[in-house]
């Protein structure tokens, strides 16, 4: 019988080696190099996600040796490189570590002239991993702000908007830092659509609106009297003409890999193993048990009779209603357990997975089940609706035997979803 599961994972294992960071970077500088200092001027290197090590690792390979080099990003993906300071910050909630980050990266690029060239090197998860309050908030206000829109399922462009307006460092941050120096900015995306704006909260680009903007979503999604009275008066506080980044020396920004590559590797690699792989869509966004229908109303209309691929790729959101611990993939996946169980005939694997290596505050990259995984969950002890409805995936998963744990993978492309249907 062929092992669906083992094949979603080879499949997903595809997605992750297409994103490698080391090798985009790589291409990427050969077509767009960036400019060398004039005489006198200094070369800075900063990188920033969860893909700033191999990033920084291969710049350092391929550029001239900086004058500084400053890498941030997750724990698990630290690592020791020569001329390099790396910090690890927090993800997905920031704390202290991340206050430290923050400080550190702003003031690598203090006391800078025109003479000198910055190269910023941005990955996702680079929102949290490092951060610098805007005047008057802390980073208590930061984390209460956070905790809040993860907890509300506000997609990842919506709560960059509003992390941006609350930062020193987001929303061209760096490049106002770095001023009057020119910066090169090499941008591996995790948000669906590539918007640059969005990809780590923007350091190196413009913000994605205003104060004003940032304040009609939270109340849009009636969040606003939750908020810290600190975050509420400066949202209302008229903003200063120097929080616009539009008279930094923006040099260049290049997008070097994203979700919709993941998802064609995925594609290309189904293909060449003999199976009909379909791209349904590249943006699977909203809430997890919505993703889930769409996700299974695309099975009923593929045609049977070969074992088939259904891949999609995109970042949902998860409405916390429980105090389990999970992440959206986990909780995704879940969902497609309890549905797909009595909802698909054939056989069928779906694997959802974020591409980092981690899902939410746990070690697990996602999960991948099946039509025995609501069954597993009961026979190990496990009640699974409960479980569900507490938001208490990762508990049911393990109970399933269904975690999918990759650890830290280096890069940051979002998530990807495989569903797999074979014949009997």
């Amino acid at each position: 019988m062929t092992d669906l599961r083992s094949i979603a994972r080879r499949f997903f294992a595809a997605a992750v080696a297409r994103a490698n960071p080391a090798a985009a970077l790589a291409e990427s500088l050969r077509q767009h190099p960036p400019a060398l200092p004039q005489p006198g001027g200094r070369l800075i290197l900063v990188a920033l996600g969860k893909a700033a090590v191999p990033m920084i690792r291969q710049a350092m390979a391929i550029l001239p040796p900086p004058d500084r080099a400053i890498a941030v990003t997750n724990p698990e993906n630290v690592a020791d490189l020569s001329d390099v300071e790396v910090l690890a910050g927090n993800h997905p909630v920031p704390h202290q570590m991340s206050l430290a980050a923050g400080g550190a990266l702003r003031s690598a690029l203090s006391n800078l002239n025109a003479k000198d060239r910055v190269v910023a090197l941005i990955s996702g998860g680079g929102s949290a991993l490092a951060v610098a309050p805007a005047g008057g908030l802390t980073l208590a206000d930061k984390t209460a702000v956070t905790d809040l829109l993860l907890g509300a399922g506000v997609d990842i462009t919506q709560m960059n908007l509003i992390r941006q307006q609350l930062s020193e460092l987001k929303g061209g941050g760096l490049l106002r830092a770095a001023q009057p120096a020119q910066v090169f900015s090499y941008i591996l995306s995790d948000v669906i659509g590539d918007d640059l704006r969005a990809i780590a909260s923007g350091p190196t680009v413009a913000p994605l609106g205003s104060r004003a903007m940032a304040r009609d979503c939270l109340l849009s999604h009636n969040l606003w009297e939750g908020l810290p009275h600190a975050v509420q008066t400066h949202l209302t506080t008229p903003e200063e003409p120097q929080q616009s980044p539009a008279n930094s020396s923006v040099t260049s920004a290049h997008l070097i890999g994203s979700n919709r590559h993941s998802l064609g590797a995925v594609r290309d690699q189904a293909t060449r193993d003999g199976w009909s792989a379909h791209i349904v869509s590249d943006a699977l966004i909203g809430d997890v048990e919505v993703a889930a229908t769409e996700i299974l109303a695309a099975t009923k209309e593929q045609e049977t009779g070969r074992p088939t691929a259904l891949i999609f790729g995109g970042e949902t959101t998860v409405q916390l209603t429980g105090s389990g611990r999970g992440g959206r993939n986990q909780e995704l996946a879940l969902h497609i357990a309890r549905l797909g169980r009595r909802a698909l005939k054939e056989r069928w694997t779906f694997l959802s997975a974020g591409t980092d290596g981690r899902d939410g505050p746990t070690d697990a990259a996602g999960g991948v089940v099946d039509s025995g995984t609501w069954q597993r969950i009961s026979d190990n002890g496990g009640n699974p609706d409960a479980l569900l409805r507490n938001n208490d995936s990762n508990a049911a998963l393990k109970l399933a035997g269904d975690l999918l744990i990759t650890g830290g993978t280096g890069t940051n492309v979002a998530d990807v979803q495989i569903m797999l249907l074979s014949p009997q």
